[in-house]
């Protein structure tokens, strides 16, 4: 009887301290579900692949979909911590740069890339795309100080994808991402313009400590730069200087001169059995 009058008091003091954390928590964070919807709304307004909204219909549109995103932000911040209205505002001026953008990303993917037959299959169908536009929306959204809700959907599209785009990373324009599986860009990478990353290519730091997280931490990256699949770039002193291009499974902790070319030196060795 003592046993079992022991565990139901285990049982409560537990739900007592599971309700008190998960309803902290709760007020802290936006539903996924409702982040995600958001997000997905946005996406198919500014790409739409399966029906356009009527003419007379576009401003109602994303006249919602600021809405929705206000409500979002209200679910979990105090207007008086942030200016709620202020932010979604400017975040909806910025739209148009945001797509203008890209465009250009997408243009830049079809032309480089010999298997895409045009420009709206890559916005339809590559993953590559896909992440570069999520990132896009959430370091908008990181700029105006948004807390969480640039993480949530960054990895929302990693799940998607397999690329990990930290929203506060800097990347100029246009930007091509090839396959993309298994590409990681941290946090303070900055990017430059046309620069063309392909997949498992990491842009890391050198160590993880939270002693470092205002330390500039992961690589810089200049324009007009090639990096193939399966490199690791390390380090928040380490530069890849412009017109560089960094061959495949390369391992680089140090800065390249502009200009450079970069090749894994391993031999591959084939031989050939004799038969009898």
């Amino acid at each position: 009887m003592k046993q079992t009058m022991s565990n139901k008091a285990n049982t409560q003091s537990l739900l007592s301290i599971l309700r008190k954390t998960h309803l902290a928590e709760w007020e802290a964070t936006p539903s996924i579900h409702d982040t995600t919807a958001w997000l997905d709304d946005l996406i198919h307004f500014l790409f739409p692949n399966n029906h356009l909204p009527k003419r007379n219909a576009y401003e109602g549109v994303l006249k919602k979909n600021q809405i929705d995103l206000e409500n979002l932000l209200l679910s979990y911040l105090e207007p008086s911590g942030l200016q709620i209205e202020e932010v979604v505002t400017e975040f909806y001026n910025s739209l148009e740069s945001i797509y203008h953008d890209l465009r250009q990303d997408a243009v830049k993917i079809y032309e480089y890339d010999p298997a895409a037959t045009s420009v709206n299959e890559v916005i339809v169908s590559y993953p590559g795309f896909y992440a570069i536009t999520v990132y896009r929306i959430a370091n908008k959204l990181s700029l105006l100080q948004v807390p969480m809700l640039p993480r949530i959907v960054s990895e929302y599209a990693h799940g998607k994808t397999g690329i990990d785009i930290h929203p506060n990373a800097t990347i100029g324009v246009p930007f091509m991402i090839d396959h993309g599986t298994g590409i990681v860009i941290g946090e303070t990478t900055v990017i430059g313009k046309n620069v063309s990353i392909y997949q498992g290519v990491t842009l890391g730091a050198l160590q993880v400590a939270k002693s470092l997280a205002e330390v500039k931490r992961h690589p810089t990256v200049e324009d007009n730069v090639i990096i193939y699949a399966r490199t690791t770039i390390l380090g928040g002193n380490t530069v890849i200087g412009k017109n560089s291009v960094i061959g495949g499974s390369v391992f680089l902790t140090k800065s390249v001169e502009p200009n450079s070319q970069v090749f894994n030196t391993h031999q591959l060795r084939i031989t050939v059995k004799e038969t009898a």
